[in-house]
């Protein structure tokens, strides 16, 4: 109970490190980047005076970046997640709405990506010689960079965010349940129940896949990563206004607030599907 017990303290200390350098990291970031201390108002007579002073006040509060990370940080426990230099409301009210249509894209896209991944893993693994010719789509798929498969799609008029999103799924998973089935096929009492005239599909759902469990639980966690790593381009591409499209914005408007309020809720997501990749809280095998 102890040993448990202290593995759990371990891991919050972890993610409460990751965490922190990810609020430095990103507020050293944005803070210090050329341009940060500037409004396009400047350039109009009727706004120019109070932007100036705006600014002159933004520089003083963020002078010393231990305060600036501090003020930031005291406001998030009070459920203060500040206000957005561009839109000037609560970031609060920008994230909530969004927080449902990014959650809804991840979840139809990780299904679809899945579905298509476990398919033909199934198929090009369960014959007696796999052809190289299953590894060549994945391949190519993973060659292309994100934005450009999600810009051709949109060229073409075919396809959405799903689709680029769960074939950028598909493609990774595919290799590693692939080599995972390819070797259960092989095991000695699997070639002996085929031998014995078992059919595929019983020794698939019996034997086979309840065998993989704690490696296919690794790999759902790495492809929210995934998926996660996909979200800007895909929705920034396809105007879906969810967070991706949001930390987009923010990062070429400068707006720290939000940014930092973005960062934090990817970096808890994807902290927390690092915490079991094979592993449970305890840090053993599952």
């Amino acid at each position: 109970m102890r040993k448990r017990v202290l593995a759990i303290l371990a891991w919050l200390a972890r993610m409460l490190a990751i965490l922190i350098l990810v609020i430095t990291g990103t507020t050293i970031l944005v803070r210090f980047a050329p341009g940060y201390l500037s409004d396009e108002r400047e350039m109009d007579p009727r706004y120019a005076q109070a932007a100036r002073v705006e600014l002159t006040l933004e520089e003083s509060r963020s002078h010393s970046l231990l305060q600036l990370v501090s003020t930031e940080v005291r406001g998030w426990l009070h459920g203060d997640f500040g206000l957005s230099r561009q839109f000037e409301v609560p970031v609060q009210e920008l994230i909530q709405p969004r927080l449902a249509i990014t959650g809804g894209l991840l979840l139809r896209s990780l299904f679809a990506g899945w579905v298509l991944a476990i398919c033909v893993s199934i198929i090009s693994s369960a014959g007696r010689d796999p052809s190289m010719h299953w590894q060549l789509p994945a391949t190519l798929l993973l060659a292309i960079p994100t934005a450009a498969m999600a810009t051709l799609c949109l060229l073409a008029g075919k396809g959405g965010p799903v689709l680029v999103m769960a074939l950028l799924i598909a493609a990774r998973d595919f290799k590693f349940l692939h080599r995972m089935l390819r070797q259960a096929w092989l095991e000695p009492y699997v070639l002996h129940a085929r031998a014995q005239g078992i059919t595929t599909s019983r020794l698939l759902v019996a034997h086979v896949l309840p065998s993989l469990a704690g490696q296919l639980a690794a790999l759902a966690s790495l492809s929210v990563v995934t998926a996660l790593s996909a979200l800007v381009p895909v929705e920034v591409i396809f105007n879906v206004p969810g967070l991706g499209q949001l930390a987009w914005n923010a990062a070429l408007n400068r707006d720290l607030p939000v940014l930092l309020a973005i960062t934090l809720i990817m970096a808890i997501a994807v902290t927390c599907c690092g915490m079991g990749p094979g592993r449970s809280p305890e840090g053993e095998r599952a």
